[in-house]
């Protein structure tokens, strides 16, 4: 059992470092309020949070780039006090993540 333990405590820091990778996050906001803060999910993975602080509706288009893939393009609407998260699934592991956000007001 002691062992078990162990084992658990030297694979945490693995883990950890596991989801770790520069991301690059370009805004283009046209005069949106809209806050975006990037996530990290898994190594093939990524996630954006957006959230409107305006009084209307943002049009927002987010490019994700992951080197030679084809990016991944996610378009959506955040109503006024809204927050959304919008993620990319991979096909390799990310080393450096590039993130397009482009907002506009509506």
């Amino acid at each position: 059992m002691k062992r078990r333990c162990y084992l658990l405590l030297a694979w945490l820091p693995l883990t950890a470092l596991a989801a770790t990778y520069p991301v690059d996050l370009d805004q283009q906001l046209n005069g949106a309020e809209v806050m975006a803060s990037a996530e990290t999910i898994d190594r093939d993975m990524a996630g954006l949070q957006l959230h409107n602080h305006g009084q209307t509706v943002a049009r927002c288009t987010v490019v994700f780039r992951n080197g030679p893939e084809a990016p991944r393009t996610r378009r959506t609407e955040i109503q006024p006090g809204e927050q959304k998260i919008l993620t990319a699934k991979f096909k390799r592991e990310i080393l450096r993540l590039r993130i397009q956000l482009t907002c506009e007001p509506r």
